[in-house]
């Protein structure tokens, strides 16, 4: 017996929804075995630090960073709906998730923080931590949602504004971050230096 059109999207959305929770979970032991540490080595855990160029960035749930990560979002949203227009709106967002969370454990690679060590502005920079990276994930998660809701046209002004707000704020964004990890330019690096 066949289940009634609306019971079958109920049956997959749970099953979008279901297929999140081991991928959350899977991404947080392999960047404890990465050696991420669970928490920040302080030994406390704040939902937010508000200041980018301090040791407690990236080490709890949220920082200035976190709003690249939205941006994330916003970029998978339109990638994939690019790429797989058909594919179920809930298994295109699971899949802008594996995405980011894949990112998290490629970014968390000592190869890639040694990059951000030498090609950015980040100099102390050890990684995230495990609970970090969770709050990154969501916070493309929340990204993904927003830009489905705006549509391509309000995302992109949004999108464009929050990277204004961001260079103003921080002296840097997720399109700097793109540039100086593949090609850093030396007054870029210089003037996003804390001091």
């Amino acid at each position: 017996m066949t289940p009634a059109p609306g019971k079958q999207s109920s049956e997959r959305k749970l099953w979008s929804r279901l297929s999140l929770v081991p991928l959350f979970i899977a991404t947080a032991l392999v960047l404890r075995l990465e050696g991420r540490l669970w928490i920040c080595a302080c030994g406390k855990l704040f939902l937010w630090v508000g200041q980018a160029c301090i040791s407690n960035t990236s080490q709890h749930l949220l920082d200035p960073y976190s709003f690249t990560h939205v941006l994330h979002g916003f970029l998978f949203f339109w990638l994939i709906a690019w790429l797989a227009p058909r594919l179920n709106s809930n298994w295109q967002l699971t899949l802008a998730i594996g995405i980011e969370a894949a990112w998290e454990i490629l970014e968390n690679t000592n190869f890639i923080i040694e990059r951000y060590r030498n090609a950015t502005a980040a100099v102390g920079y050890t990684g995230d931590t495990v609970v970090n990276s969770m709050g990154d994930i969501l916070c493309c998660t929340v990204g993904f949602i927003i830009a489905r809701r705006l549509g391509f046209r309000r995302s992109l002004i949004a999108f464009l504004l929050m990277e204004l707000v961001l260079i103003l704020w921080i002296r840097d964004s997720l399109l700097l971050e793109i540039v100086m990890l593949i090609i850093p330019i030396d007054p870029i690096r210089a003037w996003q230096m804390c001091g």
